[in-house]
């Protein structure tokens, strides 16, 4: 499907996005820790999609100098995978949290039982 990005990638660059508009597609690659043909890739898709509209800046001394500006689309989709990518998250958490209450008690279970066996000898 074109212009089809991961949820995560949607979420973080539309987050950057709202919060920093004037962000080039380097600055956006550099935070995101993806390439910029990547990042120019994703800001089409989200473009097409009507999430974000992209303006020059007026009175720019850059010739190439945007604004990237979440349509009101655009801010309730973020407002959506924001919530998704929340819940998500949450559920990671948990998972992990189980994993570390079941190791926390394998660990206690082996040191019990091991100075159990200590004061047999």
């Amino acid at each position: 499907m074109p212009h089809s990005i991961s949820e995560e990638v949607r979420y973080r660059l539309l987050r950057y996005l709202e919060e920093h508009p004037e962000a080039s597609q380097r600055e956006l690659a550099q935070h995101l820790g993806v390439s910029v043909g990547k990042i120019n890739y994703c800001v089409r898709a989200l473009i097409a999609k009507g999430l974000v509209k992209m303006r020059n800046f007026r009175g720019s001394k850059k010739k190439l100098a945007y604004a990237y500006v979440l349509t009101p689309k655009g801010i309730e989709e973020k407002a959506s995978v924001t919530a998704s990518f929340l819940k998500r998250k949450l559920a990671e958490y948990d998972s992990i949290a189980a994993e570390i209450e079941r190791l926390t008690r394998e660990l206690e279970d082996r040191e019990v039982s091991g100075s159990e066996g200590a004061s047999v000898l």
